[in-house]
Parts: structure tokens; sequence; C-alpha cells
């Protein structure tokens, strides 16, 4: 008989397969895994200890640099938190327009990571440059209010840095125009394609169970099973004014993975259609107005205390944890990071599996590693 012995493979750091610097120790016997230890570390830049250096306005734009594919939502998040610790209100207008960024947020990343994943399955380039397609119009449209691309600093406490302009706002109603049959021909064209179901179907199961002792969060959580969903289970901003369904799968697999993100950009796509019909008018205002001018926003300095605000973001729940001790920088700075979180069921998700299946599994997650390390 055949005897063949364990072999341990370093997968990374700079391993063109993997989402950026991310090692994985792979013990396998042959083709299998036996054992699979993500390590990670390789991009820390300080982000929490410079939270408690800077002052909170000026974490605003190292925020955009942890998912920075969700720059608008990772900013929500941390003016929330902030929001919360001084006690900010934020204009009805403002919130419908935070809502919108984020669901336009949602929907470029899952086109993005769908694209990625088909990528990283031996699709090449085709799957990947029709989501890169949306992505680059939802990104016109940050260019248009928050002057740049991907790294926004478009959130400002109690609001806004700039209102939605009716140019602005036609060029979003255009965007919305093409997305429903986005979504349908690349349901169409990918989701019963042969090696897609081939490569997907049954690979790296996540039981509900481990999910839930894990804390995953967002499609991760929802394809095992669960129907977690932070703007249902504690609606902030005025998420609890909009009708849309959780979608959660039945086995856990990549492939249900790949399906939750098809159904959420739909159901993004309803938010957006209820968000823009009731936008109050222009004469609301954007930001509150005791916030309005710059060096409010400079020079705050929160009592003392502390606060935790969390959102939906596309990979889960994102959090932030502040603590005030008067002054106007943070004396402690937290986040609750789900990229990083959902790794913690990696090991589980490709033991058993073929090497060449990690990688497409490590792609259903969806992690970004500025968010993962910080």
């Amino acid at each position: 008989m055949l005897k063949t012995e364990e072999l341990q493979v370093n997968i990374g750091p700079q391993h063109p397969s993997t989402h950026g610097v991310f090692r994985m120790i792979t013990t396998i016997d042959g083709e299998t895994v036996v054992h699979l230890e993500p390590v990670f570390g390789y991009l820390h830049r300080n982000h929490e200890q410079l939270g408690e250096v800077f002052t909170y306005l000026q974490i605003i734009p190292f925020t955009d640099r942890l998912d920075y594919f969700n720059s608008m939502i990772n900013e929500h998040g941390y003016c929330m938190a902030v929001e919360k610790l001084a006690g900010i209100e934020v204009p009805e207008r403002a919130e419908y327009i935070r809502v919108i960024m984020d669901e336009l947020s949602r929907i470029l990343n899952h086109a993005t990571a769908l694209g990625f994943l088909l990528n990283d399955m031996g699709a090449w380039q085709t799957p990947l440059l029709y989501g890169m397609r949306q992505r680059e119009m939802i990104m016109d449209i940050f260019e248009s209010v928050g002057g740049s691309r991907m790294m926004c600093n478009y959130f400002r406490f109690g609001g806004l840095a700039r209102d939605l302009t009716p140019p602005v706002l036609e060029q979003i109603n255009q965007v919305m125009g093409q997305l429903p049959s986005f979504f349908d021909e690349f349901n169409r064209l990918m989701s019963s394609n042969e090696i897609l179901l081939t490569r997907a179907r049954g690979v790296g199961i996540l039981p509900k169970e481990l999910a839930l002792s894990y804390s995953v969060t967002g499609p991760v959580l929802r394809a095992s099973g669960i129907p977690y969903d932070v703007r249902k289970a504690e609606p902030y901003s005025i998420y609890d004014r909009f009708t849309f369904d959780i979608p959660i799968g039945s086995v856990g697999d990549v492939y249900d993975r790949y399906l939750i993100r098809i159904e959420e950009m739909r159901q993004s796509y309803r938010i957006l259609e209820q968000a823009l019909r009731d936008l109050p008018n222009a004469e609301g205002s954007y930001i509150n107005q005791g916030m309005k001018a710059a060096s409010k926003q400079q020079s705050l300095k929160p009592a003392i205390g502390e606060a935790y605000a969390r959102v939906e973001s596309p990979k889960g729940e994102l959090g932030y944890y502040l603590v005030s001790n008067g002054s106007s920088s943070a004396y402690r700075y937290k986040i609750r990071a789900p990229s990083f979180i959902n790794l913690s069921g990696l090991n589980d998700m490709c033991r058993g599996h073929k090497v060449a299946d990690v990688i497409v599994i490590l792609g259903s997650i969806d992690i970004v590693m500025g968010e993962v390390d910080r």
C-alpha cells in the first residue's frame, strides 16, 4: 500500500492567487488539505492607534482605507459612533443621502467581488470586467459628490460634506436604469455555468452552528441560513423606513455565497428606489447647521463617555467603539472588522478539499486586507 507524508505549504504572503498580502500555512496530504492556518499582519498600519492621536475629524479619511472598496459605508459607521458620543443629530435629507451612498457601495462591492470570485475559478477577466464596468459607473457618482472615486471623505459629523445636486441625481438615475438588466444578465450568463457549479456546489461548506460560533456576519453568515442583517436586527439611520428582504442560503457553500450576493444587489436596488423616491427636497439640510463650519468639526470635544455604532457593510457587521476623555482625540478607538472575523472559519471550510479549492473558498469570503490588518 502506498504511504504518503503530510507536507506543509505556504500560500502567500505574496502569492498572485491570494487576496492581498495574506499567508495561508496549509498542511496537505497529497492534494488534500488537512489543516489551514491563516496568517496576517503584513499590512498593519496602526489605524486604531492613529485614532487616539489625530482629532475625530482627521480620522474620517483613514476609515476610507479600511475596506477601500466601500469607503462610504466605513465613514458612515465611524460618524455614527462620534455622533452618538457627542449627541449630534443628523438632518433627514442627510440620512437619505447616506443610505443612497451605502447601497450604491453594496452593489459596487458585490459586483466586483463576484467578478473576482469567478476569476479565482479560472474564468479569466470577462466576468470581472463585467462587474468592474458597473463599479466604474458608481464610482463616477462618488467622484461627483466627494471629489474622489475611492477615498471619498464625504461624510461629516451631523451630515455630509456637500449636498446632492440635480446633475448628480440625474447621474444616479441613469445608473439605476441600467442595474436591473445587469443583475439579470449576470445571473443568466453565470449562475448555471457548468464550471461554476462544479467548483462551487458543495465546496467550502460552513454549517450554521459553526458560523454562529465563529461570529461571522454578512453574506457568509446568511449563506449558512442565518437571516441576520444589522439593518433589520438593529435598524440604524432610517433603514426602518424601507421594505427589503434578507436573502439566505440553505447549504452554506461557495455557491450559496455567490447567489446571496446577487440577490443582495437586487435588495439594495429596492432600497435605492425607495430612498430616491422619498428623498426630502433640496431645501432640507444636508448637514446639522450647528456642525456646518469646518472649525466646529475640527474642534469637536465629546463629553467623557463611550459609544459603539455598527453598520451592515457588504462584508458583514462593521462596528466602531470609541471612548472619550473630553479631548479632541479618542482615548480608545477599536474596530470590529468583518473581514478579519469572517476568516476565523477558513480552516473548517477548507479542510478535506483540494488545494485548488482553497483559493475559491477564500474568494467567496470576500476579504480586504486593509480591513483585516488595520
